[in-house]
């Protein structure tokens, strides 16, 4: 056993996802060092307008993504060693993004000007759209599928470096909140642009013409795991946007403070799936007689080890929330006892989500998607008046069990697939 836990540690896998997850790192602790100032200076009401527009930014970023995090992984993990394949997968994803940038971008701007609830606050929410320029601009899907960890790790690190820095030259008053995201959206920006140019320069791409019909296969290609991921961003990001429309933004900057104590336990779960995602691929279509038995052991050692970490923000609830400088400590604290099912949920429903897609049962995971999101806005709008933030966190976990028996279904309905007699 000792021999085989050193082997563990000295294997490639375990470095590189020690090198991933240093860099991920300041994914999850940058907010939860930003939130308690951001929350003193601005206050709950201006941080609830805040994460409101972020929630809408990172929205709008699935278009921008169209897919790439998934498709575009797999494209390239397959394709890692043919340089003309990857030049080719990498341009076309890059043109046609491109143009969907520009129409997100034109889209918003004419909503924000227009929307009598984003006209209210309009610098903010068009600072907001740095984030999106930003994302476009990141290329850790190819970098996943290249298996180039090192970078995504450095270029998280210095975009959360510049963040931070703006967030604490630029916002010193109450008024300054509208600098939050922008500072935010400046950081991807120069990383990322940074690491666009590197991937060409390493890889030496060149720059040429890709057709229309190529963009047209690209974006009607990747079209349906893009509409699912649609689903999925607004069934993480729309609670806040309710609650802000249905409530207030006070409501809402009370609900954003449990919800990123959450997401930073979420965050590091959509990493690890990111992370182990391009491997399940591959065993899938390489070493299929190992696969059950790889994603089997690191799938479970993830759900444990993040119900160990419930069980800790669990029995600490209220010494957490207090960090936040929260106004109503005991309301947010048995808030948080209730959302630290979710982390647990997800963990599970993570790992049956890479069997879903790695066995391209694609049909199957949009349709599961988007009735999962709609249950999830239902129950919300109609839990939120009654059990007001209670209500919000009650609705993504039912929702969550309901993902969770979706997928099972989906997966054991096929018998010859590994998870049919022993899962």
């Amino acid at each position: 056993m000792k021999q085989k836990i050193q082997s563990a540690i000295k294997s490639d896998f375990f470095k590189k996802f020690s090198i991933y997850g240093f860099g991920q790192f300041f994914n999850l602790v940058t907010p939860l060092l930003l939130i308690p100032y951001i929350v003193k200076v601005c206050g709950e009401e201006n941080f609830g307008k805040v994460s409101v527009a972020l929630a809408i930014s990172f929205v709008l970023i699935v278009f921008i993504d169209y897919g790439s995090e998934l498709v575009g992984v797999r494209d390239i993990t397959i394709n890692r060693n043919d340089k003309k394949e990857l030049q080719r997968i990498f341009l076309t994803n890059l043109v046609s993004r491109f143009l969907v940038l520009i129409l997100v971008l034109v889209v918003s701007l004419v909503l924000i000007f227009c929307l009598p609830f984003l006209q209210s606050e309009t610098i903010l929410f068009a600072l907001s759209l740095l984030i999106i320029l930003g994302q476009y601009l990141n290329q850790s899907w190819f970098l996943q599928g290249v298996d180039n960890i090192n970078w995504i790790s450095i270029s998280n690190i210095i975009s959360k470096i510049i963040y931070v820095i703006g967030v604490l030259v630029l916002v010193v008053k109450k008024e300054d909140y509208i600098y939050v995201n922008f500072s935010f959206g400046l950081g991807t920006i120069i990383s990322n642009g940074i690491f666009t140019y590197l991937i060409f320069k390493k890889y030496d791409f060149k720059f040429e013409k890709i057709s229309k019909r190529e963009i047209k296969d690209f974006l009607k290609r990747d079209f349906k795991m893009f509409s699912s991921q649609i689903f999925v961003a607004i069934q993480l990001y729309s609670p806040v946007v309710l609650v802000s429309f249905f409530g207030n933004n006070f409501m809402a900057g009370q609900y954003r403070i449990v919800e990123q104590i959450i997401v930073t336990f979420k965050t590091y779960i959509f990493l690890f799936f990111n992370f182990t995602y391009p491997r399940v691929c591959n065993d899938i279509n390489n070493n299929p007689s190992k696969a059950k038995r790889n994603w089997l052991i690191i799938n479970t050692v993830n759900v444990l080890f993040i119900v160990f970490l419930m069980l800790i923000l669990y029995f600490n609830s209220e010494l957490i929330v207090t960090f936040f400088n929260a106004t109503t400590v005991f309301d947010l604290s048995n808030l948080l006892k209730i959302a630290v099912f979710i982390p647990i949920l997800l963990a599970i429903s993570i790992s049956l989500k890479q069997l879903v897609l790695g066995y391209n049962f694609q049909k199957q995971y949009v349709l599961i998607t988007t009735v999962s999101v709609i249950i999830s806005l239902i129950l919300i709008v109609l839990f939120l008046p009654i059990y007001k933030l209670q209500g919000v966190f009650y609705s993504l976990i039912i929702t969550e069990v309901i993902v969770i028996i979706f997928y099972l279904f989906c997966i054991r309905k096929r018998p010859n697939h590994f998870l049919a007699k022993d899962v």
